[in-house]
């Protein structure tokens, strides 16, 4: 009996033993280590000065270019380049002129919204047709059709926003301007159409005069030149023929029923061109105009009497 008391006392003993180590081992241990490793946010892009310095860019006009191609090569709006270049005439370009492309004062790689996406161009070499000498061409019509105004105008006719290489003459005392001046005399126009006259001139309503008469009604060419537009891409015109005959005058012809001549064709005096009608017209008539430098002149001080 008092063997089995020891024996349940020394069990006793050992039990408390261990679990007296066992709480001191726990309690011995130190806590682990915390290391904050959260790094200060990188420097923000946007918060560093920019280093890129305002540059103008400068385009040297070649021969063969026009302000129409200068604003498309860079994506730039032609009234744009107008105004930063103090152009009097935007249809007059120097070989070795120079051209502002951008913005006074504005950053490189600043584009105008409407220039997003816009393609590298290809540039297209000027191709004489047989027999035509080295006039221009106007190598397509583009497609669809926006209000009139003096740069849809232009668009409509970029051979003639510039020759493809003008030399300049001897320097000449600048002779006195005169409003409107008075058609060449050896080089007298033609009527290019016989009906009676059903609208006159106002250069800030009707940039011509109209012609009356009945659908298919030949319509002819007041001078020799060269078919420069052929086509209906101008709103307000219908289908139209334009004709360059110089460095100073070309002639349009509007609301046609029908075109009887194609862009780069040599156009004889009197030749037929087109066929009266009313496209984009309240009736039959023709819509004729005279051009001298890109202003619409009053063309009854260049045709005939009757």
């Amino acid at each position: 009996m008092n063997e089995s008391m020891k024996h349940l006392r020394r069990a006793r003993v050992l039990g408390w033993v261990a679990v007296v180590a066992l709480i001191s081992g726990c309690a011995s241990q130190a806590p682990a280590p915390v290391r904050h490793s959260t790094s200060p946010p990188p420097e923000s892009a946007t918060s560093r000065p920019s280093t890129v310095a305002p540059v103008q860019q400068i385009h040297v006009v070649r021969p063969g270019d026009t302000l129409m191609g200068i604003s498309r090569l860079y994506g730039r709006n032609i009234n744009d380049l107008v105004v930063w270049n103090n152009l009097i005439d935007p249809n007059r370009l120097r070989v070795g002129q120079e051209v502002r492309v951008s913005a006074p004062g504005g950053p490189v790689g600043t584009t105008p919204p409407e220039s997003v996406a816009i393609a590298t161009p290809v540039p297209v070499q000027p191709v004489s047709p047989g027999g035509m000498g080295d006039a221009p061409v106007v190598y397509e019509p583009r497609g669809g059709r926006q209000p009139y105004s003096d740069q849809a105008w232009a668009a409509v006719r970029p051979g003639m926003m510039q020759e493809e290489t003008i030399i300049e003459p001897p320097l000449q005392p600048a002779p006195v301007p005169t409003p409107t001046p008075p058609a060449v005399a050896d080089t007298p126009w033609l009527w290019p159409a016989s009906g009676p006259i059903v609208a006159g001139f106002n250069e800030a309503t009707n940039k011509g005069i109209d012609i009356g008469g009945s659908p298919g009604d030949p319509v002819i060419a007041a001078r020799s030149g060269q078919v420069v537009y052929s086509g209906s891409g101008l709103r307000g015109y219908g289908k139209l023929v334009i004709i360059k005959h110089d460095d100073d005058y070309l002639t349009a012809y509007a609301h046609n029923q029908n075109l009887l001549v194609q862009e780069g064709e040599s156009i004889a005096k009197g030749q037929r061109i087109a066929e009266l009608g009313s496209t984009d017209a309240d009736r039959p008539k023709l819509h004729f105009e005279i051009r001298r430098q890109g202003r619409p002149v009053d063309p009854m001080r260049y045709l005939p009497p009757r």
